[in-house]
C-alpha cells in the first residue's frame, strides 16, 4: 500500500502524488521516514532536505522549515519555502553560501548562520554538498 504526498508551500503544491517512503528532519529530533502504516505524528520540520521515494526513483527538496503531518496513510508537508532539488539554481545558492561565510568571518551574526544553512540546504538537496556536514 502506498502513501499519499502532498508538499505545499504558499506559492504552489510542488508534489502530490503516491510514495513508498518519505523521510524528513525534524527540529531536534533527527531524521524520521514513513512508510504505510505510519502512527499518527506531527513535527516541525528543520531546514533539511527531504526525500520522497516512489517506485520511479527518489524526489529530493529543500525544505526550509515548517512542519509535517502523518495520518492515515497521508502524508503532509507544509513549509513556508520549499523547492524542488531539480529546479534549484545552484550558482546563486553557491554565491549565497559565500556571502554568509564571508559575514561570518566578521564575527558573529544570526542572520548569516541562517543564510548559510539555507544555502547549505539548497546545495545538498541539488546533490553538491553530501548529506553529513
Amino acid at each position: 500500500m502506498a502513501l499519499r504526498v502532498e508538499l505545499v508551500s504558499p506559492e504552489r503544491i510542488l508534489y502530490s502524488g503516491e510514495a513508498e517512503m518519505v523521510v524528513v528532519r525534524t527540529l531536534g529530533g533527527g531524521e524520521i521516514a514513513f512508510m504505510s502504516g505510519h502512527a499518527p505524528f506531527v513535527g516541525a520540520l528543520a531546514i533539511a532536505p527531504a526525500m520522497v521515494r516512489t517506485s520511479e526513483g527518489d524526489e529530493v527538496f529543500a525544505v526550509h522549515g515548517g512542519f509535517v503531518e502523518v495520518s492515515n496513510d497521508t502524508v503532509t508537508i507544509l513549509s513556508d519555502v520549499a523547492e524542488l532539488a531539480s529546479q534549484i539554481d545552484v550558482e546563486r545558492a553557491q554565491r549565497a553560501k559565500e556571502r554568509a561565510e564571508e559575514r561570518l568571518r566578521s564575527g558573529h551574526d544570526a542572520e548569516a548562520e541562517a543564510a548559510l544553512r539555507r544555502a547549505h540546504v539548497r546545495l545538498t538537496a541539488a546533490g553538491r554538498l553530501s548529506l553529513v556536514p
